[in-house]
């Protein structure tokens, strides 16, 4: 039924997606693992970002795994509880208190692409495709699903990429925003690699404290957490690593953070 792996190095958790025999499709079992995994990361002094990516080279994630439909959503009270695993995997990912960012190689669809743009950032190989077959499929989907995709890419290219259900590359994922960066299959590892220490090595609250404001915008305006978010701003100008910050600049050095 596949897993989804926990791992860490250089600063980073990675959640990585395993069932590449089936391009790394998510079970109910992966999605409903999601936010116990986010929580293992948060809680770990050690980790700066969570790091999703797909076992293997061929995939991200192709989806959800439909193989077990019959099994998982076959009355409306199995598709809501599989809907809910869905939703709380994705928002697990958006409401971290960490930043986190999807490694796209090759096959980026359905919910893997949810999965991905629940991410902060997403690094994609210039060989990966993208798409969300909803309508070709005859599901239904997820009302919050198409709030963050209008949220993030705007109300056009979502309105084009949830209606004609298309396949999209690349370059054209980078240019509506889908992706953050793209790179050629021969230099994707080390720039990513580049990218993700030049994250693993900023100041831990600052980026929570911007991951904080982040994940509020994502909420409705009512809803938002300002204070909150107030509250880990100051958090920084009373930090050791603030002072940190100033003595590395102007010694001209990198700075050594600590998270205090």
């Amino acid at each position: 039924m596949g897993t989804v792996r926990y791992e860490t190095e250089n600063g980073m958790a990675r959640l990585v997606l395993d069932q590449p025999q089936k391009m790394n499709a998510m079970s109910y079992e992966m999605w409903a693992s999601l936010p116990g995994l986010v929580a293992r990361a948060e809680a770990d002094r050690e980790v700066r970002a969570i790091v999703v990516a797909g076992e293997g080279g061929r995939a991200f994630c192709a989806g959800a795994d439909i193989s077990q439909f019959g099994e998982k959503r076959d009355s409306a009270a199995e598709t809501r509880a599989y809907d809910e695993a869905y939703l709380q995997g994705c928002a697990a990912l958006v409401h971290a208190a960490k930043p986190t960012i999807a490694l796209i190689r090759g096959i980026c669809f359905g919910g893997g692409f949810g999965l991905a743009m629940s991410c902060d950032l997403r690094l994609a190989r210039a060989d990966s495709r993208f798409r969300i077959p909803a309508a070709r499929l005859g599901l239904g989907y997820a009302y919050e699903g198409v709030r963050m995709l209008v949220a993030k890419l705007g109300f056009g290219p979502a309105s084009d990429l949830l209606l004609s259900a298309r396949i999209i590359a690349g370059e054209e994922a980078l240019r509506l925003g889908v992706v953050t960066a793209l790179w050629g299959a021969e230099s994707f590892e080390q720039e990513a690699c580049d990218y993700l220490a030049r994250i693993a090595g900023n100041a831990p609250l600052t980026l929570r404290a911007l991951k904080h404001a982040l994940s509020e915008l994502t909420r409705p305006e009512s809803e938002r957490d300002i204070a909150g978010v107030e509250a880990s701003i100051a958090a920084c100008f009373s930090s050791a690593d603030y002072r940190e910050g100033q003595r590395a600049f102007k010694e001209k050095r990198e700075p050594a953070f600590t998270g205090e």
